[in-house]
């Protein structure tokens, strides 16, 4: 190499013409056509021309020189089609070096610009040779198309990015200036909002994970919260929005073809033969339920035998439906269950079975699974049967309607005495009872949330509880001495009892429930130590519940009227709604948390009572009273508080959509 000499060198995805001024061992000093002067290694050369240039002229000739080379190649790039030349060439796959490629292109005369034009032809388009400074190789045409298309989709991309990026930020700045500058489409703003949405909802885990971070970066936004906020402004989402819905992937509707079979189900539904049923339409029989209940799926009877009782428990034969496989059966097995949210319930089968030809409505004729049992004023138990009837409904009761006739309808106190037996009962076998009010939130007609507190003791409330209790223990004995599998619950004694019976404090049974030992399903009958019963599963609500229908079909089976499910399609089944009963309980544990916060943003400043249930290295866990809220305190010096210390504490901070409570001592 030697001064004089022109030649050129990659910068910035940029050819760069420029001559050399000094050559020290591999190290060369040159002069650019930007008038810059650099140090480079000899091997970072593209491009070593056979012309030399007159350094004598001055330094302003020299670059004037070299931007007027620097146009002169680009002039003759424009004469090179390389398409044309893959078309030729790419039946040799064969490396084809610089001068042969010059010949190609300039077949009449060729320098060293020609040799430039050539080299910067295919430095800018890459999609049929792969290059090297001094030799071509032509790519396959898959390779070319594939090349092609990842350009195209990286130009796509790159638009997506900037365009987005400052989309989003007008929107967030509400700057109609700017909004009205940056003109898109509708199809290009839908795009936008589901790249936005995706990331918002699922991050990292997101297809458009990346995308999502550098349109943030364009916008000049780090806080997530702030994508939330363009989605409820663009009428995405409501300011409400239950996210949950959308990260979980639970359908709220029912699909066409489900709502299909629904409706032919309901036109060819099929009627109860007497010669199978047994005629119960003369008992009294009550439902007992919330106020909003509309799928009503179980009913109690009592009678008198003598000095004893006849208990009866009639639950919605919702398997004379629903038949096992079918299309509405397996949209039930994916959703697991009904969910219940302040703001919104989502059926496991669809309204017009759940609500009306399954329920137990009053007055209506309705086949049932009855669970009869003989007992003693005591509860003490002296045989049960389990038969296929058909009963009518004649009271349908809310919970506050039979707390107020519980001394006074002798079918309520009869029934709640009985409830109470059979609690001591399990009391007495070493069950463990948790006592805690029940914090309801729902929507009032202007979709505010309002509180509520239930005591689960009282009469309404107690004797259903109980009397189901005891249902599902029996059902569960029954199919274990028939011999047939079912979704069986069982619990390992706790880590630590901390009160007998339910004697316990409001310290003492919330500490309790945190000791209690994960319940395990099993095909098979195992101790529930918590409940103090031998055997365990629930039956009860095959409407609301697939655990209970799938536990139904086999009390079905046991007296002839289906097939059963076999021990190996059971286990199946326990571990295909592991995951839909993981939701639900996601779903509802959140919202109804979310709806509390919600509730709480207007009750700041407020001073309530709280219970201190430990000390952490930064505060003080506890629990406000009123609202069976968890949340921490911080430390304040001079003050040394206990597990289980009454405090009274102010509200300090609330912000339900960030799921914020913080509270300080007052």
């Amino acid at each position: 190499m030697e001064t004089g000499k022109i030649v050129e060198y990659i910068d910035r995805q940029k050819i760069i013409c420029a001559v050399v001024l000094e050559v020290k061992k591999q190290r060369l000093r040159l002069l650019n056509e930007n008038n810059r002067e650099i140090n480079i290694s000899e091997r970072r050369l593209l491009h070593s021309s056979n012309k030399n240039m007159d350094m004598s002229a001055g330094r302003v000739k020299v670059v004037e020189r070299l931007k007027e080379t620097a146009d002169r190649r680009s002039e003759l790039l424009k004469q090179i089609n390389i398409l044309e030349l893959w078309e030729v060439l790419n039946s040799e796959q064969e490396w084809i070096d610089l001068p042969t490629m010059t010949e190609f292109c300039f077949p009449e005369y060729a320098d060293g610009d020609h040799e430039s034009a050539v080299i910067r032809a295919f430095f800018e388009d890459r999609y049929y040779f792969k290059f090297k400074a001094d030799a071509f190789f032509p790519n396959t045409q898959e390779q070319v198309e594939r090349s092609i298309a990842q350009t195209k989709e990286e130009e796509r991309r790159n638009r997506l990015i900037n365009a987005g990026g400052d989309w989003l930020k007008s929107v967030l700045r509400d700057n109609l200036q700017d909004a009205c500058e940056i003109r898109i489409s509708d199809k290009q703003k839908d795009e936008y909002i589901e790249i936005l949405k995706s990331y918002f909802l699922f991050e990292k885990e997101s297809p458009y994970a990346a995308l999502g971070k550098e349109i943030m970066t364009r916008a000049e936004i780090d806080d997530m919260n702030k994508l939330f906020e363009v989605l409820v402004r663009q009428g995405v989402w409501e300011p409400t929005e239950n996210v949950d819905l959308h990260r979980l992937k639970v359908p709220v509707a029912f699909d066409h073809e489900v709502m299909h079979s629904v409706a032919e189900l309901i036109r060819g539904s099929r009627s109860f033969s007497i010669n199978y049923r047994h005629d119960l339409t003369d008992l009294k029989l009550i439902t007992i339920d919330g106020q909003s209940t509309l799928d009503y799926d179980d009913a109690l009877s009592i009678e008198r035998a003598g000095r004893n009782f006849r208990l009866g428990v009639h639950i919605a034969d919702v398997g004379h439906y629903i038949q096992k496989d079918s299309v509405i059966d397996q949209e039930a097995l994916c959703r697991g269950s009904s969910i219940y949210m302040p703001d919104l319930k989502i059926p496991m089968i669809p309204a017009p079975l759940a609500e009306d030809l399954c329920s137990l409505k009053e007055g209506m004729l309705r086949p049932v699974i009855s669970l009869m049992v003989m007992l003693t004023p005591q509860a003490q138990i002296l045989g049960f049967e389990i038969i296929p009837s058909m009963i009518r409904v004649r009271r349908q009761l809310t919970y506050f309607e039979s707390n107020l006739i519980a001394e006074t309808d002798e079918e309520i106190a009869t029934l709640y005495q009985i409830a109470k037996n059979f609690q001591q009962y399990r009391l007495d076998q070493g069950a463990l009872q948790i006592t805690l009010p029940e914090v309801n939130v729902w929507l009032n007609e202007e979709g505010e949330p309002v509180v509520t507190r239930t005591n689960r003791e009282s009469p309404g409330r107690m004797l259903v509880s109980e009397i189901m209790i005891m249902t599902n223990w029996l059902k569960a004995r029954f199919l274990a001495q028939h011999g047939l599998p079912a979704i069986f619950r069982s619990q390992p004694e706790p880590k630590e009892r901390l009160y007998k019976n339910n004697e316990g404090s409001v310290f003492q049974n919330w500490m309790q429930r945190k000791l209690l030992s994960r319940f395990v399903l099993s095909t098979k009958p195992e101790s529930h130590s918590g409940l103090g019963l031998d055997a365990y599963l629930t039956a009860t609500s095959p409407i609301r519940k697939y655990f209970d229908l799938l536990t139904q079909r086999q009390l079905r089976a046991a007296m002839g009227l289906e097939d059963p499910y076999t021990q190996e399609e059971v286990s199946r089944i326990i571990g295909h709604l592991e995951h839909p009963m993981g939701c639900v309980s996601r779903l509802q544990f959140r919202r109804n948390r979310y709806w509390l916060l919600k509730y709480l943003e207007s009750h700041v400043g407020k001073k309530e009572e709280a219970i201190v249930l430990s000390k952490r290295r930064y505060g003080y866990q506890i629990l406000l009273n009123e609202y069976m809220l968890e949340c921490m305190l911080p430390l304040s010096s001079g003050i040394n508080l206990k597990p289980e210390d009454m405090i009274q504490v102010t509200i300090q901070h609330v912000n339900a959509r960030k799921d914020i409570l913080s509270v300080y001592l007052g």
